[in-house]
């Protein structure tokens, strides 16, 4: 790193990462909870995740644009904040419309944080280092499945009458408040991204190599998401699974997923970052196409080895690629794959939802398997269009 990125800058970066994916993940976390506490059905409540999994995604490039000015030490540290709030409104809200509201105006942040986060490391650090940089900030993500999920879901299945999942925001609310005053100690003042022209961006859009990489991450978040989502619910209903085994469930997908990206930080420049996503998609599609066999508790572990070692690694690895070949137009980029990545969350929610509303919990994965085979497809055409994207 230069002299202008340093740990603890990064440390920083990565904590807000962790409470962006300890946000986003105490829906699926907390499902089964918030649906019998507020009388809504799984199908309706899994909504939340496609509803908010929308706004980010259309929020994700918008709002590049509209902060392209900003301070990064004021913009990361006041998109915390309105993360802490509005995690901590959520909490308390009386209804599932009240909850509904409260939770689109708090997935904001992260289609804000994710992408800026990656495009100020980006900027700041030496060109040998860009790739482990960006990719490291990421972990916190990971981190976050291996601690705080597993946490929140232990949690969501507390309380009196179901009112768990309301403290399960409130922590989320929490670490994002601690995140906020992390990053506005330790990042100076002036850090800024030069705002890209309406020309630039149309020649982002134009470039077919970037558009296919980001449409590799809008059909593996697609695939993933159609069962993730509604783990919980599956758990329950096809395993008996109760709130300690689900916590069990997903600590031990997360470890999986930190130990990948882990290996992914340490040997992508070994691997290639072109391709790093398909080995990883590979990776899912096996536990995917496996999943029926996930008959207990110990072949459940056994089978999501695979799937939670490539699950983060994955668009780590995206996120590299596009941040280390292209870093003036880094802000772009990871910002349309950021809002690949939620939109294909939408997607798989919505789509999961509604299996399951048509009685077919138990063929999720098989829906999950096919479009991940898609997204191994296209990244392998992504490719052999050319691995330098920057061009």
């Amino acid at each position: 790193m230069n002299q202008h990125l340093s740990k603890p800058m990064l440390w920083a970066l990565l904590f807000g990462n962790l409470a962006i994916g300890m946000g986003i993940m105490v829906v699926p976390a907390t499902l089964t909870n918030m649906s019998d506490n507020l009388g809504t059905s799984v199908p309706l409540t899994g909504q939340l995740i496609t509803v908010g999994s929308v706004l980010m995604g259309v929020g994700a490039p918008l709002f590049a644009a509209l902060v392209a000015k900003w301070d990064r030490r004021k913009l990361l540290t006041f998109t915390m904040a309105w993360y802490a709030l509005f995690h901590g409104l959520c909490a308390i809200a009386p209804s599932f419309t009240s909850l509904m509201i409260l939770r689109v105006l708090s997935v904001i942040t992260p289609a804000i944080f994710t992408p800026q986060a990656a495009a100020c490391v980006g900027l700041l650090a030496k060109p040998e280092d860009r790739t482990k940089a960006i990719t490291f900030i990421f972990l916190g993500w990971s981190i976050s499945s291996v601690f705080g999920v597993p946490i929140l879901a232990s949690i969501g299945g507390l309380g009196v009458g179901g009112e768990g999942w309301r403290w399960a925001f409130a922590l989320v609310a929490l670490v994002s408040a601690g995140s906020a005053l992390w990053i506005w100690h330790v990042l100076p003042s002036g850090i800024q991204i030069a705002a890209l022209s309406r020309a630039a961006w149309i020649g982002v859009f134009k470039h077919r190599t970037l558009m296919l990489t980001v449409g590799v991450t809008l059909l593996s978040a697609f695939g993933q998401f159609i069962l993730f989502s509604y783990f919980t619910a599956y758990y329950k209903q096809l395993l008996n699974a109760d709130t300690q085994t689900i916590s069990l469930f997903f600590f031990w997908f997360g470890f999986c997923g930190l130990i990948g990206s882990f290996a992914l930080a340490r040997y992508i420049d070994r691997i290639g970052a072109d391709r790093a996503p398909i080995i990883a998609m590979s990776l899912m599609a096996v536990s995917l196409l496996l999943w029926p066999l996930g008959t207990s508790v110990f072949t459940v572990l056994l089978i999501s080895i695979p799937w939670g070692l490539g699950c983060f690694s994955s668009n780590s690895a995206q996120q590299a690629r596009l941040g280390a070949a292209a870093p003036l137009v880094a802000g772009a980029s990871i910002a349309l794959n950021t809002s690949a990545m939620y939109s294909g969350q939408a997607f798989g929610a919505g789509l999961g939802g509604w299996l399951i509303a048509h009685d077919m919990m138990s063929h999720l994965h098989w829906y999950g398997f096919a479009i991940m085979l898609c997204a191994i497809s296209l990244s392998a055409w992504s490719r052999r269009e050319g691995n330098n994207i920057s061009k």
